[in-house]
């Protein structure tokens, strides 16, 4: 409701040619208000930001996705955009420059201030997924000889600049990083303490190198809502915010998402995806998995003859392969999962392999009791099956323990393999999975058959 009253009186001002009221108007809305008018009128974006303040129109911006950024800049004039781009903090500034092609990059640098262009193309030099590239330099960092007072001093002439003055960082007279200290444990002692005194040398610090999903990991463990980034020779190079950390963690779960579900990951929002654009990162994976399926029908037509000997072996067919392929796509799923969130690591493969071990004993042979009371109570009722009910429901019962346990234990190793290899786990998605043990579920299943059923119905 209050959306629409919003984009009402946003209308009836632009109407009405209203615009000193609509720049007052605009600037005592919230700022999570703003861009949702941005995405409802991103044809209306030049006269949003024209008539905000430039911190407000800042803060609005850099919380928007990036397709919604690139229909602002578009709708701006050159000015506008250099104002605008020179108020963003360094790591969103970076961020947003990170996504545009190389010859819209070199023209926006253009706009920037001298020590903006500084900061921004070093930033932009780091790899993508590295750290380096969503770190700030705006930071408050202390000296280990200053006094409590000067300190708090410090806060006030510099902390305007900052991103967060709620850690305080201690360097010496080279930069490289001593020390960390929440604003609170400077707040509480007496002010011509020295800073020396109050440091234990205890804190956690990034590496400029470091991959992202790693520094969710630290930021989640250490309950942090910043971390210093430092280079090889421990110099405090910038800070990294939690806020940041939420955005990027964001965007690798849904890429993880898009990957177990089988498709490669989307660059943009479905909907704005070009249908093309859409088909061709779905139709890799598709006829992979197609490929993948034709060995089904390899591997029932290398039993032919055992089919065409006993027909009743081809009934259960879906039954057999769709459960393993759901145990492996259950297994994959959740250890993906917990890889993700640092549950595990490679080096807990054996642990992972007992664990799905014991679970795909108990799973199979749970479907394997209830698969072969199935048949029984049938066959009493209908007399589908005749005098061979009962090797038909083992053969079957004993498969399923068989198919069960190869769906777990690849469903589970396979994510720690790819790890190992340098591949995205996410990439062994439930889809893989299930196409895999489809096709050694009927060697299973047939091998069973065969070995129980040779010189009976064989």
């Amino acid at each position: 409701m209050e959306n629409e009253v919003l984009l009402e009186r946003f209308e009836a001002l632009v109407a009405e040619h209203s615009y000193a009221e609509l720049r007052v108007y605009l600037d005592d809305q919230l700022i999570t208000d703003i861009t949702e008018l941005l995405h409802e009128l991103p044809e209306q974006a030049g006269i949003i930001i024209n008539h905000l303040s430039i911190g407000r129109a800042a803060a609005a911006f850099r919380i928007l996705d990036f397709h919604a950024q690139e229909d602002v800049i578009r709708e701006l004039p050159a000015t506008k955009v250099a104002e605008l781009l020179n108020e963003l903090p360094a790591d969103d500034r970076a961020a947003f420059l990170g996504e545009l092609p190389n010859e819209a990059v070199k023209e926006l640098i253009k706009l920037l201030d001298p020590e903006e262009r500084k900061i921004t193309l070093s930033l932009l030099g780091y790899r993508e997924t590295s750290v380096g590239r969503i770190m700030t330099p705006e930071y408050i960092a202390v000296q280990e000889d200053w006094t409590v007072k000067h300190v708090l001093e410090h806060i006030r002439e510099h902390g305007k600049d900052s991103e967060t003055i709620d850690v305080i960082y201690v360097v010496d007279e080279k930069g490289t990083l001593l020390d960390d200290f929440r604003i609170r444990e400077f707040l509480l002692v007496a002010q011509d303490t020295v800073v020396h005194t109050l440091m234990d040398d205890r804190f956690v610090s990034l590496h400029v190198n470091d991959d992202q999903e790693e520094a969710i990991q630290i930021f989640r463990m250490e309950n942090r809502v910043a971390l210093p980034v430092v280079d090889d020779n421990g110099l405090l190079l910038g800070i990294v915010t939690i806020d940041d950390m939420l955005w990027i963690a964001n965007e690798e779960h849904t890429e993880d998402i898009q990957k177990i579900g089988g498709t490669e990951a989307l660059d943009e929002p479905y909907l704005d995806m070009p249908l093309l654009k859409l088909v061709k990162k779905r139709i890799g994976w598709l006829i992979v998995l197609f490929i993948g399926e034709m060995l089904t029908a390899t591997a029932m037509g290398f039993f032919e003859d055992e089919i065409a000997k006993a027909v009743v072996l081809a009934l259960f067919v879906p039954l057999i392969i769709s459960s393993g392929g759901n145990s492996g796509s259950q297994a994959s799923t959740l250890i993906i999962q917990a890889m993700a969130l640092g549950e595990i690591s490679i080096s807990d493969w054996w642990r992972v392999m007992r664990r799905e071990l014991l679970s795909g004993i108990m799973l199979g042979s749970v479907l394997g009791l209830i698969g072969f009371m199935r048949i029984v109570i049938w066959n009493r009722l209908f007399h589908t099956y005749g005098e061979h009910t009962v090797l038909i429901g083992s053969t079957v019962g004993i498969s399923l323990i068989g198919v069960v346990l190869w769906g777990t234990l690849s469903g589970s190793m396979l994510p720690l393999l790819l790890k190992k290899l340098g591949a995205d786990p996410a990439t062994s998605s439930a889809p893989f999975v299930a196409t895999l043990v489809d096709v050694t579920g009927l060697l299973i299943y047939f091998s069973v058959a065969y070995t129980l059923m040779q010189g009976i119905l064989l």
